[in-house]
């Protein structure tokens, strides 16, 4: 099957403003029509994957996550951890059933794993 990169976040201090940028900007439309309330990406283009802007914690700093799709989420943490890699958010249950994990690389990027429904 592969593990495809699924999905991206700008994750940011001020997700509204970013999300007005980038929708004016390129002419997307965003959503918060969803269980979680989150911004969610229309591009308006059949290529691509799909998106969004989530709220930061406010000691980060702005950064975009990608999310790769992952078969079995217990063995791609435990590879992930023994090659340095740490846990920043557990595994967890989101609303429509898929599960998502993030992590953080051993040169401090984070990017999440995610498991669909």
């Amino acid at each position: 099957m592969g593990k495809p990169v699924v999905q991206w976040r700008i994750v940011s201090l001020n997700p509204d403003a970013h999300a007005t940028f980038y929708s004016k900007l390129f002419d997307w439309t965003v959503s918060t029509d969803n269980a979680l309330g989150d911004r969610n990406v229309d591009t308006g283009s059949e290529r691509g994957i799909p998106g969004g802007f989530w709220q930061a914690s406010p000691e980060s700093i702005p950064f975009v996550q990608l999310f790769v799709e992952v078969d079995d989420m217990e063995a791609c943490i435990r590879q992930a951890t023994e090659m340095g890699a740490a846990m920043a958010v557990p595994p967890q249950r989101l609303p429509a059933g898929e599960q998502l994990a993030v992590l953080v690389d051993p040169e401090g990027m984070p990017f999440a794993i995610y498991r669909p429904a």
